[in-house]
């Protein structure tokens, strides 16, 4: 009977333990799949397919994004992000990695050392240029750096008509600049009004050329987009010990060195007097003869 009671209670045991360990891996699992959702979601909440128009389409979009997010470490963080965005066919067109110290104590722990405390944040303010159809990836791909999403602006204008418009105004300068030209071969015979003449060609030209340029930046606008980070990190503290340069007394001799160099200092300045008085030694001569004719002359009155 009693065999039984003990092989009952040993079941009920490992029952017990079974139990707990599914316990524990369903706690597990669930906080996998909490932290997967949670990068799920700040994957989604920096991503973005605003305004991206299908190849076939006539709409022009120029796309900036501006987020802000904590990392864990803004050096490594700034380190991996310059790599992906190289990658995917970008470049870096500024970067601010700086310390900011919020603060500087001094402490004295002992007579000779003086621990220094720096409270410091470091940040870092990058503008990047990439792909207008590789943007949305690089953002995916910086997802694993972020700590903390504090906001994200993304902005698609829509520049098609402006562009339409810059090619038809230089289309028209054009033209109007070769009727110039042609009158000016045909039918200019004074100096002065071929000089009018090509006065107004050379604004022409300029003017195209103006056209021109905003057409191309419109286009390099179109085809890169630009975003801009900023990255920071939680307040640091760093601790350093250094020696204390400015407390002369912890240099010090102690109480029986200094009764000795005491000593020594006035036996030398003995030495100094009797040296002294060795060099006035005809001085006292004459005053001792001196002495003793006195107290001869004494005698005889």
């Amino acid at each position: 009977m009693k065999q039984y009671s003990k092989l009952g209670l040993a079941l009920l045991l490992l029952g017990i333990a079974f139990a707990c360990k599914q316990a524990d891996n369903t706690e597990a699992s669930a906080d996998v799949t909490e932290i997967a959702s949670e990068n799920k979601t700040t994957a989604d909440m920096v991503s973005s397919n605003a305004a991206v128009e299908p190849k076939d389409s006539n709409r022009k979009f120029v796309r900036t994004a501006d987020i802000k997010f904590k990392v864990k470490n803004v050096a490594q963080s700034t380190y991996v992000i310059e790599s992906i965005i190289a990658k995917h066919g970008g470049f870096v067109t500024f970067t601010d990695l700086k310390s900011n110290i919020n603060q500087k104590t001094e402490t004295k722990i002992s007579q000779d050392s003086i621990l220094e405390t720096t409270k410091y944040t470091v940040d870092n303010s990058i503008t990047f240029r990439v792909p207008n159809t590789a943007m949305d990836t690089v953002l995916k791909s910086m997802v694993k750096e972020i700590d903390f999403l504090d906001n994200r602006l993304i902005k698609a204008d829509d520049v098609s008509i402006q562009m339409l418009s810059n090619k038809l105004a230089q289309k028209r300068l054009q033209k109007s600049q070769a009727r110039l030209e042609k009158g000016i071969d045909s039918k200019g015979k004074k100096l002065n009004q071929i000089v009018d003449a090509e006065d107004k060609v050379l604004d022409k030209e300029t003017d195209s050329d103006s056209q021109l340029l905003n057409t191309l930046s419109l286009e390099d606008q179109v085809n890169f987009s630009t975003v801009t980070l900023y990255l920071y990190q939680r307040e640091t503290t760093k601790h350093e010990l250094f020696a204390n340069d400015k407390n002369a007394d912890a240099y010090r001799p102690n109480i029986g060195l200094q009764l000795l160099e005491s000593l020594k200092t006035g036996w030398y300045i003995l030495e100094g007097i009797l040296a002294f008085i060795a060099q006035l030694w005809s001085i006292v001569l004459l005053g001792v003869l001196g002495f003793i004719v006195y107290k001869v002359y004494l005698k005889k009155q």
